[in-house]
């Protein structure tokens, strides 16, 4: 199956932060993949901007060398790499003081083209940014600019910040980033759900019986220690990804599939989400690889605080309080150093009231397995006769859909969720970014669960590196009659 793809308008792309560690690993790899699909017009720029004071010779080697380790390994086929390197230009800038704002402004001279500001920094530099694009009259109606989370570290920072660039830009030119929404099967969910007739009949609590959020990683808190520390799992994966995930999987259709519609929808959601009670919560801290410390050291060693309450796994139940979702639990788990790297939605059907087949002495459930990573797809499970004589013996099997195989050899090249966002961007949809109010509806949930169990002076359980989590988690579950999904590839 080939896919459309459909060139965007001629623009120019600002990328502060340009010679950062996201740019060199996700923007621009990923826009050198939207050049070689043929999506970038030959007019389109792209300009880093950064305190390095290196020249544009050096910058394009820094972006060739980036476009190597990082691309993925495809083959460029509408064009080369140096024709993509024509399209860099480089600023050196200071975002607190004067250098480099004249030449970025010269540059941006042009008229009749989309201009972005990609904002690949700090969020302390966000108003610095919108402050000196307003200054160097870079900041007008047409302008638009995309910043990376974290969005705050609770309510009262999330307010200042939206508060801060609300001063120099309205809210449709603010594009929220959270790459999770542009994975393909974060889109497909809402394909699956408003597309087909077959699930929404049953998408509530009358038929489901529970909904499970993982999102696992095998990798530690790494050279982010320092950063990791003063978030956590909740701050660092819930309040944004998990929180995102859960509006999709809950909300109501929207009236029609427009930005501020979906987003309407999302945002009902998480201001219907009940507060989380403390024997509801379970929060862990990875311990060290055996025989392996050096290489895979403990949480604490690797933040350098032997006494640190800092969790780098969180397990949690929550409840909807609306018509659709009442007393259905939503299970969120995400945690670092687990079995397997691995995210997946997973919705648990009800039990059919009564079984007629009496030799079957099973209990048996239809599952829906929304994967995000690894193996993109979607699985639903049924319940069949097991083949063979000997009675009517029940046996679940999936229908499997693994987008790599279901969409033949140009559905397994998958595009990157930097790459569809980008783009978005350029569009002007803003439909998977989201809004301000979001963003605050979502820390005014998550700040008091913090400050229980602050206040609560709760320790992380300790669990093993490549385990499913502390052992507690488990019995989150169990004690409601129901088990964890098992983490795997």
């Amino acid at each position: 199956m080939v896919s459309r793809v459909i060139p965007v308008d001629p623009f120019d792309l600002v990328i502060f932060g340009g010679t950062g560690d996201l740019a060199r690993r996700k923007i621009l790899p990923g826009l050198f993949r939207r050049f070689c699909a043929g999506q970038m017009p030959p007019e389109a720029r792209i300009i880093g901007a950064a305190r390095s004071d290196i020249d544009v010779a050096a910058f394009r080697a820094m972006v060739a060398e980036a476009t190597q380790e990082f691309g993925g390994g495809f083959t460029c086929e509408t064009g080369t790499l140096e024709a993509f390197l024509e399209q860099i230009d480089y600023v050196a800038i200071d975002a607190r003081g004067d250098q480099g704002w004249a030449e970025l402004q010269e540059k941006m001279s042009g008229k009749g083209r989309v201009e972005a500001y990609y904002f690949s920094v700090s969020p302390a530099l966000f108003g610095d940014l919108a402050e000196r694009l307003q200054k160097w009259g870079m900041a007008d109606q047409d302008a638009r600019i995309v910043v990376e989370k974290p969005f705050g570290r609770d309510l009262e920072t999330a307010q200042t910040l939206n508060a801060t660039l609300a001063t120099y830009f309205d809210e449709h030119q603010i594009y929220r980033i959270d790459h999770y929404l542009g994975k393909e099967t974060v889109q497909n969910l809402m394909a699956v759900r408003f597309g087909n007739m077959l699930f929404e009949p049953l998408w509530n609590a009358q038929y489901v019986d529970h909904i499970q959020i993982t999102v696992a990683e095998t990798v530690g808190v790494g050279g982010r220690g320092e950063y990791y520390d003063k978030s956590g799992a909740m701050r660092d994966m819930v309040q944004n990804h998990l929180m995102q995930l859960l509006c999709l999987i809950a909300m109501e259709p929207p009236a029609r599939f427009d930005p501020d519609a979906v987003r309407d929808e999302k945002l009902k959601v998480i201001r219907a989400l009940d507060p989380v009670l403390p024997h509801h919560i379970i929060r862990g801290q990875y311990q060290a690889e055996p025989m392996n410390e050096a290489n895979a050291p403990g949480y604490r060693t690797a933040v350098g605080d032997a006494r640190s309450r800092t969790e780098s796994f969180i397990a949690l139940k929550t409840h909807i309080s609306n018509w659709r979702w009442a007393g259905t639990p939503f299970y969120l788990r995400t945690g670092k150093r687990m079995s397997a790297r691995s995210s997946e939605i997973t919705v648990v059907f009800k039990e059919t009231p009564h079984s007629i087949f009496a030799e079957d002495a099973g209990r048996h459930r239809n599952v829906l397995s929304i994967r995000l990573q690894p193996n993109e797809g979607i699985t639903l499970g049924v319940t069949i006769k097991e083949p063979g004589p000997g009675g009517m013996r029940l046996v679940d099997v999936p229908l499997d859909m693994t987008f790599a195989d279901a969409l033949g050899e140009e559905g397994a090249d998958q595009v990157d969720a930097y790459e569809r966002l980008i783009m978005d961007v350029i569009r002007g949809n803003q439909t998977l970014f989201m809004r301000g109010d979001e963003v605050e509806a979502a820390w005014a949930w998550t700040d008091p669960i913090i400050e229980g169990w602050e206040a609560r002076n709760d320790v992380p359980k300790p669990y093993d590196s490549g385990s499913d989590g502390p052992t507690d988690s488990t019995e989150l579950m169990r004690r409601d009659g129901r088990e964890w999904r098992k983490v795997s590839l």
